[in-house]
């Protein structure tokens, strides 16, 4: 390994096994440095490494400190990563989110508090009312963050927000079939809709694994014919 892996794989192991604590000061670098046999500049690159996982924050005339992780917090820092991939990478990920919008879903319906089935059908009416392809996919990207949210799982709802946040990346919407794809994406949001107000989280569930099926059979469309 190199100087810098050796300095963060040894700060890695301090935070892991609790040494070193959330809301902790890292100690001085040159206790650090000479624990981890690395000079002060390895330990600053593998400080700025885990400041960009979120894992440290450098506080000014203060000092570096472990940061009060939360599930949610870590799923965030996907989004950089996932944000980059190419169609087919993300094509690659859309069974997870199949399952997971499955989950979300059912979840919702077995949460959902009374206030969340007008949000919805308000959010289904403005969806339906509208042929702007922009402001489509926007509501779109809002009614399952907001099923989401409701089933309770922060962490579930912040992964789901990196993958749907890629996929608005390829607007299906503006595509030659746009008015037909918007005419079964909306039949699939009402039947989860329905679901969720009904509370009943097998069909939820199965409204949504369904809806992310006909989003990704869309997607693939757009994917080039193979060479040759």
């Amino acid at each position: 390994m190199s100087a810098v892996e050796v300095a963060f794989e040894g700060l890695r192991a301090m935070i892991s096994t609790g040494r070193l604590g959330a809301g902790q000061r890292f100690p001085i670098e040159a206790h650090l440095c000479a624990e981890l046999g690395v000079s002060r500049s390895s330990l600053r690159e593998a400080v700025r490494m885990l400041a960009a996982l979120g894992v440290v924050e450098t506080r000014q005339g203060s000092g570096t400190y472990v940061s009060r992780l939360r599930a949610a917090d870590i799923v965030g820092s996907l989004t950089l990563t996932v944000g980059l991939l190419p169609l087919e990478g993300l094509l690659e990920i859309y069974e997870l989110r199949r399952v997971l919008e499955g989950h979300a879903a059912a979840g919702a319906a077995a949460r959902r508090p009374d206030s969340l089935v007008p949000e919805l059908d308000d959010l289904l009416t403005r969806i339906e009312a509208t042929d702007d392809p922009d402001l489509t996919a926007e509501l779109d990207h809002r009614f399952h963050s907001m099923c989401a949210e409701a089933g309770g799982n922060p962490t579930l709802a912040a992964l789901l927000e990196v993958f749907r946040s890629r996929s608005r990346s390829y607007q299906i919407f503006t595509s030659p079939s746009g008015p037909t794809i918007k005419r079964v994406s909306d039949e699939g949001h009402r039947a989860i809709a329905d679901a969720i107000a009904a509370r009943d989280p097998g069909a939820a569930e199965t409204a949504a694994c369904a809806h992310v099926a006909e989003t990704e059979r869309w997607l693939r469309r757009l994917q080039p014919p193979p060479a040759g």
